[in-house]
């Protein structure tokens, strides 16, 4: 790509346009790589969105009569359970709102099946495999391109290269040489062609660039080595403030089901409390049972409403966990996560987390990822369309622009040149020094490329005209 250097040239442009086109070319190749991906990600994002901010992530929300009085929680189970004989108990999903419907998830022969329920009635409604919704499916390729580790990987050095494309975009439309904030704000409706494209990618590039910036923050959250080994584990809420409640070998991530993330970002790592001692404070009354009945009436008295989780003990040593929280898509407050761990035996409350108990990174977390899903209200859920389209917009534009400026009948990529003389590759190396520090899997590409530049493309004249 000869990005940072070139071969002398005639003429010496001012630092100021070196500095530009160095700029320009690594819009360009950052583009390249990522373009496909932003596409994907917007593209699936309002997939994801329709059922985050306007449906459920289950499927189109089931709605019932209500009623006045409800049938006990371990009947709603039971009427589930008897779907699918031989199936485990998972969790218990309350219903968000009197006219819909409860979820009750069992596994059976390694699947999840979520069953809807009259919580009225008991009558079983549907029932849907959890990891086979319209929602788990663009999940699955908004987080891994259904490639698994590999898929996670490509898309941590696509959100990495994005960032350079972000701050190389707006130093490019920085105002400059007589230009107004106008032209970067409003786009030139009176434009034709390339100049109206250009006008609009300025426009909507700004507008969007620091909304992106904290969407890929926050998608990165998720990845395999940023956000699962870099971010996340120093970001987790510490077990250790539970004084004396022994922890188990299990983490809170094991308490997400097939489909999608159900525990707050800042718990996955925590490990999970254990029972079976005499640890913990006065949680179900007596006389009441440590079962399904049990924790929705300790749920009620915590303050629990609307939507909440009961995760079942999986084991002997299991615990019952309530929660409800924006990652799970119960509440429009991440200010109200919360999430209580009781004893299976003694129905004690063995440990709790809320918001306040959150690191700071993990409540900046916490309010992003909210924003990212759409989940705070259905203005965020609006404000997530916009910002897909205008996602797609973006990359179109930038498609379009290259496709005009390309000379006709070449095959070449029509590649901005390369700076003469430029003195000022430095700054490219800060910049790839930078993102390679925050970002080591974007870093490591970029320094392939360099290191490919060097070594193959600038000895092999035909590779090195079809990539100019």
């Amino acid at each position: 790509m000869s990005t940072f250097a070139s071969k002398a040239a005639p003429v010496r442009a001012p630092s100021t346009s070196r500095l530009y086109a160095t700029a320009w070319r690594w819009h360009f190749y950052s583009g390249l790589f990522v373009v496909p991906f932003l596409l994907m990600l917007a593209i699936t994002g309002l997939v994801m969105v329709y059922f985050t901010g306007f449906q459920s992530r289950l499927g189109n929300l089931v709605h019932v009569q209500p009623q006045a009085t409800a049938v006990a929680v371990t009947a709603q189970a039971q009427a589930a359970m008897s779907r699918f004989p031989g199936a485990v108990l998972k969790e218990y999903i309350a219903p968000k709102a009197p006219d819909i419907a409860a979820w009750v998830v069992v596994t059976r022969e390694g699947a999840t099946q979520a069953v809807a329920v009259d919580p009225y009635t008991g009558q079983v409604l549907q029932s849907v495999d959890k990891d086979s919704t319209i929602f788990a499916w663009a999940e699955k390729i908004h987080g891994t391109l259904l490639l698994g580790d590999a898929g996670d990987r490509i898309l941590e050095v696509a959100a990495g290269l994005a960032v350079v494309m972000i701050v190389t975009g707006l130093y490019l439309f920085w105002p400059r040489n007589g230009a107004s904030w106008r032209d970067v704000v409003v786009p030139d409706w009176s434009a034709t062609g390339r100049r109206w494209w250009k006008s609009i990618h300025t426009s909507v590039g700004f507008w969007v660039s620091v909304v992106l910036l904290a969407f890929l923050l926050t998608g990165m959250s998720w990845t395999g080595i940023w956000g699962g080994k870099l971010v996340q584990p120093w970001a987790t809420f510490p077990a250790a403030k539970w004084d004396a409640v022994p922890t188990s070998d299990l983490t809170h991530a094991s308490l997400n089901t097939a489909g999608g993330h159900d525990v707050p970002w800042g718990l996955e790592q925590t490990p999970l409390p254990q029972s079976g001692t005499l640890a913990g404070t006065p949680g179900v009354r007596a006389g009441e049972p440590v079962n399904l009945d049990g924790m929705a009436a300790l749920a009620q008295r915590l303050g629990f409403k609307g939507q909440f989780h009961i995760n079942v003990p999986q084991d002997a040593k299991g615990v019952y966990t309530l929660s409800a929280d924006t990652m799970s898509g119960d509440l429009s407050n991440p200010f109200q996560d919360r999430t209580v761990h009781v004893d299976r035996y003694t129905g004690r409350v063995l440990a709790e987390a809320a918001f306040a108990d959150y690191s700071v990174v993990a409540k900046l977390m916490a309010i992003g990822i909210a924003l990212h899903q759409g989940d705070v209200g259905l203005w965020s859920a609006l404000a997530n369309v916009v910002f897909c389209l205008a996602i797609v917009l973006l990359c179109v534009s930038g498609v379009v622009m290259w496709w005009i400026r390309r000379p006709s009948g070449s095959s070449r990529l029509a590649a901005p040149s390369v700076p003469a003389q430029a003195p000022l590759w430095k700054g490219g190396a800060v910049v790839m020094l930078l993102t390679g520090l925050v970002f080591p899997l974007a870093g490591g590409v970029m320094l392939l490329a360099v290191l490919l530049d060097y070594a193959v493309v600038s000895r092999w004249p035909a590779l090195k005209t079809a990539l100019s």
